[in-house]
């Protein structure tokens, strides 16, 4: 109304309007107000109506979402269960082709030694003695190789010459020939005795303790023990032992008594004399230098050097056990009184088995060997 109201005035100056273009614009004003309301009536209809759906779109979409995630978490819990069940699966079928394969490895075992066991059935009789043999010998040189001695070979072989020459097959002549030259050619090489060898090393320790020094006089005088018994005996002699001993008959008889113990007193006296005094060769004056209290420590080393050999015997080293057995030999010769018959058979014990103390390669059979490879080749 007010605005109806203004416009004359304000048109007032301007040119006369007509009446009826006012009143046609007055009537057509409230039209367009009321259409316009419409039209914004209808746009906040449709905005709501969008709103409401886009609302619900979104409340669908939330809807969804969360559908989806809780099918996504079920489906992820599926998962592990079922990659756990894998790994167990996984780790069964590890363990059953682990045991597969040890039953494969326990059947290839198996079958090769079935197919050893048929191998050897379908031998022929003369391959299984011959095979027989050859495994029998090969032994018998390590039981050689560990004892030292050629016993077993020799044992071996001559049981070998028996079975064949039991057998009596024409094909296997040459076996016999070569086992015969291999016996003569083992038994022709000297072997030691380890056992002898070392049974006389023990005595010979043993009797070290009991030889006489040539720096100890006292030691020599078992040898004179039976010239001053025999001095010692005619102390109360008869008749017929004075006139057998030289005694004048011819003198009184009070008198034979006493020239008797006189003879038997010069006699004991003489030989005293002699015992005081010995006449000895020594090819090394510093035995005779040796001090009683290194008497005990010459002993041992001389024990100790025949251990050592003997440790060299059994050891098999036996350059090592013949210098030993030659420093106890120039020992003994040197300090020890060799005139005794305890040095004496000490060095010859010492001697017999520096004597044996070489070393020997054993003998192999090779003959045998070769003879026997030959008749398992069939030719």
């Amino acid at each position: 109304m007010n605005e109806t109201a203004d416009t004359p005035e304000i048109a007032a100056p301007a040119a006369a309007v007509p009446a009826p273009a006012v009143e046609a614009a007055a009537a057509l004003k409230p039209q367009y107000v009321w259409a316009a309301f419409a039209a914004l009536a209808v746009v906040c209809a449709a905005s709501l109506w969008l709103a409401w759906q886009s609302q619900q779109r979104v409340r669908g979409l939330e809807q969804e979402l969360v559908r989806r995630q809780s099918d996504t978490q079920i489906q992820s819990a599926e998962a592990k269960m079922l990659a756990t069940q894998s790994q167990d699966v996984a780790r069964e079928t590890a363990a059953k082709l682990a045991l597969l394969d040890a039953r494969v490895g326990e059947v290839a075992v198996q079958r090769g030694q079935i197919e050893e066991l048929i191998q050897s059935l379908s031998r022929s009789r003369d391959e299984n003695v011959v095979l027989d043999i050859d495994s029998a010998l090969r032994v018998a040189m390590q039981q050689s190789a560990l004892t030292g001695s050629a016993e077993p070979m020799v044992a071996t072989l001559k049981q070998a010459d028996e079975r064949l020459a039991r057998y009596n097959q024409p094909r296997l002549e040459g076996v016999r020939r070569a086992i015969a030259r291999d016996l003569d050619r083992i038994r022709a090489m000297g072997v030691i005795d380890i056992a002898a060898a070392a049974i006389k090393l023990d005595e010979a320790v043993r009797m070290v303790d009991e030889l006489p020094l040539l720096s100890q006089a006292e030691q020599r005088k078992e040898a004179s023990r039976p010239a001053a018994a025999t001095a010692s005996a005619p102390r109360q002699p008869s008749r017929g032992a004075s006139s057998a001993a030289g005694v004048d008959t011819s003198m009184p008889v009070w008198l034979q008594p006493w020239v008797a113990r006189w003879d038997a007193l010069t006699e004991r006296v003489w030989v005293e004399a002699k015992s005081l005094v010995r006449v000895t060769r020594i090819d090394h004056p510093e035995a005779m230098l040796l001090a009683p209290e290194q008497a005990y420590f010459l002993r041992e080393n001389l024990k100790l050097r025949l251990l050592n050999a003997r440790l060299a015997l059994l050891s098999r080293q036996f350059d090592t056990a013949l210098g030993d057995l030659q420093g106890a030999q120039s020992a003994i010769e040197r300090y020890f009184d060799r005139s005794s018959r305890r040095t004496q058979l000490a060095a010859e014990l010492i001697r017999q088995v520096a004597t044996q103390a070489r070393q020997t390669g054993l003998p192999r059979p090779d003959n045998t060997l070769a003879a026997l490879s030959t008749a398992a080749a069939g030719r």
